[in-house]
């Protein structure tokens, strides 16, 4: 088998408008920045729903997909076989179903902390039918989960909670103490990042409304100002904050990453990757991946299913407004964005997953000029049941990017062709 340098592992959730309901799987994309050859597989697998974020151990050893399903599902991050996977249920019943577990921190390369039901859990890869519980979590409903630079602290966001309302949290958990902090925010955040060098993490505003003033679970995209916040680690302290006007194409944040000068993060509302300055975290840049109005037709697939599942969350007539937000919020597309975003270790190269147009890209960073970009296959090569008409969308989630440490790559107008 040919050896590629980059591989980029993608959560799948399948087709359709909520990922939090449908199915799970991986895509690997393999890639050669000095030739543009690349590679994938895509396994989805059985009795596993709400596939969402994508884990490798230190070494790489083993790949973990979070859900929204209460599995913890476990792969070779080679051939993308099953390994092992564990009820959670065994260890503590969650109060709603989306509060599955979706993200986990490894603490080395075999064991990992993540969140069930109300509490913070420790395991080890190799005894999963063994956990042990550190304590418990103090939020409404835990999300994504970051290890500080130092390794000492563990921040994770919360989504607003179906039956409890409005989160407007984080977390900071001490792994040295054992202490939890639960930091009150002006705005729920689902998506955390650490900075790579100094013990911050960033916390991103999450802006949604309930059906109905009361319906958390089928919640709709709002438009509102968007906000991230610069917290201390240790003092669980908001250093700085950025906060956009709602016009700003920020909306509904999936993927977050750090460089040496930006903060950089995907939206799957506003079709965007935003890169904001670390420097004086008020300037930024949009790179925009909203297809034009032409394009658009070549998605009536994908729209339609959009549109036919929006009609399930919601009356068109009583939640007008809540459409009204969407359409502003995806300024005027029937279809979800950007939800994977990575760089490259070197910093090199940012890798994204359209989810709404299947396809993946990869960028130079920081120039983001355009490098290549490879339309992915529909869902009916891996589902032989689903109709030639239906949705065909794979489901790009979160990502993890595995990369060589520093090796330069050619500018794209200098590398050879596919």
């Amino acid at each position: 088998m040919r050896s590629y340098p980059y591989a980029f592992h993608i959560a799948l959730d399948g087709n359709g408008l909520n990922g939090l309901e449908g199915r799970a799987g991986v895509c690997l994309f393999r890639y050669d920045p000095a030739t543009g050859d690349h590679a994938y597989k895509v396994t989805y697998f059985d009795g596993v729903a709400g596939g969402h974020a994508t884990s490798l151990s230190p070494q790489r050893t083993v790949g973990f997909l979070g859900n929204v399903g209460q599995h913890l599902l476990f792969y070779d991050p080679r051939s993308l076989d099953e390994v092992e996977r564990v009820s959670t249920l065994r260890f503590e019943v969650t109060d709603h179903a989306l509060k599955g577990t979706t993200h986990l921190v490894w603490l080395d390369d075999v064991e990992f902390v993540t969140v069930i039901g109300e509490n913070l859990w420790r395991f080890d890869v190799n005894r999963l039918s063994k956990a042990e519980p550190i304590g418990p979590h103090g939020l409404k409903l835990p999300h994504a989960m970051k290890r500080s630079a130092s390794g000492r602290y563990v921040a994770y966001g919360g989504m607003d909670h179906p039956d409890r309302g409005e989160a407007k949290e984080i977390g900071i958990f001490d792994l040295v103490t054992g202490d939890v902090r639960r930091l009150p925010l002006p705005t729920t955040c689902w998506h955390i990042a650490a900075h790579p060098a100094q013990d911050l993490f960033y916390a991103l505003s999450f802006r949604v409304l309930p059906q109905d003033g009361r319906n958390w679970h089928e919640w709709a995209m709002a438009y509102f100002r968007e906000y991230v916040y610069e917290i201390d680690a240790e003092t669980g302290q908001v250093v700085r904050h950025w906060s956009a006007g709602r016009e700003v194409p920020a909306h509904v944040n999936s993927d977050v990453c750090v460089s040496d000068r930006e903060l950089v993060f995907a939206t799957g509302g506003s079709q965007t990757v935003v890169l904001i300055s670390l420097k004086d975290f008020a300037s930024y840049r949009v790179l925009d991946e909203r297809p034009r109005l032409d394009e658009q037709f070549a998605y009536s697939r994908q729209a339609a299913s959009t549109v036919i599942d929006a009609f399930t969350r919601a009356s068109p007539v009583t939640s007008a407004k809540h459409y009204a937000d969407a359409l502003r919020v995806s300024r005027g597309t029937l279809l979800d964005g950007v939800y994977a975003c990575q760089l490259s270790a070197d910093q090199s190269l940012l890798f994204t997953a359209n989810r709404g147009r299947n396809h993946i890209t990869v960028y130079d960073y920081p120039s983001l000029a355009l490098r290549d970009r490879i339309v992915m296959p529909e869902l009916q090569e891996f589902d032989a049941r689903l109709a030639s008409w239906s949705d065909p969308r794979l489901g790009f989630h979160h990502s993890t990017l595995i990369s060589p440490d520093r090796t330069p790559t050619p500018p794209a107008n200098e590398r050879n062709g596919p």
